[in-house]
């Protein structure tokens, strides 16, 4: 990987309080592989790079309160890692598999796992649709892959029956849901729930990463792999 840039964005205040202090410097270091092997591979734009903190990196970081402890989380669409590498940098209690198809990607998604030391992430070259029926996790991330109603057809068959998708949106949260309003009755999910998480409690006035949260209607009419009390079976890239 390239070394850290001069380009590479200051750290925030914010970003100390959005992660454990032992795990600071990875998220550092993250940042600094975007903003330079990141941009150097089109994964980031390079217009983005001043940005990458306060309009991607804590962005993801909130989410990582909706996490259960101890959850398999898989993140579609992983792209350059947001959410996916960020959660798994913010929580190390959870394990994260990094769902991406294409190759520069999970190229680069490996190297970064393995750079970092992150032993609770799994890097898989797949489409959602390949692990349906073969794996299923207590949470579902994914931020700026699809309209709601096309995610739920890739993510929800593998969320466990207790478990949710929390699909990144902005203000067109309402809306996806009322378009996927079809999707949602025919898949069996519950009536989704809008969740504003604080990006940074110390900011007055910070604007909120928006999650939209589905689970299960009826959790016990779930058909699932049955691996929730063990590791999701993985596929590694290649």
């Amino acid at each position: 990987m390239a070394d850290v840039s001069r380009e590479t964005p200051s750290t925030p205040e914010a970003a100390r309080r959005a992660f454990p202090s032992d795990r600071m410097d990875l998220a550092e270091r993250y940042v600094a592989l975007l903003a330079t092997d990141g941009v150097v591979r089109g994964l980031i734009g390079p217009r983005e790079t001043p940005r990458l903190w306060d309009r991607h990196v804590l962005n993801c970081a909130a989410v990582a309160r909706l996490l259960p402890e101890g959850a398999n989380v898989c993140d579609v669409g992983s792209g350059a890692g947001l959410p996916g590498l960020v959660l798994a940098i913010a929580r190390p209690d959870v394990r994260v598999e990094l769902v991406e198809p294409l190759l520069r990607r999970t190229t680069f998604l490996t190297e970064a796992v393995e750079g970092l030391g992150l032993d609770n992430v799994v890097v898989t070259r797949a489409r959602a649709d390949a692990l349906h029926g073969a794996s299923a996790f207590d949470v579902v991330t994914a931020r700026a892959v699809a309209p709601l109603g096309r995610l739920l057809e890739w993510c929800m068959p593998l969320v466990a029956p207790t478990g949710a998708l929390l699909a990144m949106k902005g203000s067109s949260a309402a809306d996806e849901i009322g378009a996927a309003e079809p999707v949602l009755s025919r898949l069996g999910c519950a009536a989704p729930e809008v969740v504003d998480v604080p990006v940074d409690d110390a900011v007055e006035g910070a604007v909120p990463t928006r999650v939209v949260r589905v689970s299960w209607a009826a959790p016990s009419r779930v058909s699932w792999p049955g691996r929730r009390s063990g590791q999701p079976k993985r596929r590694r890239a290649t």
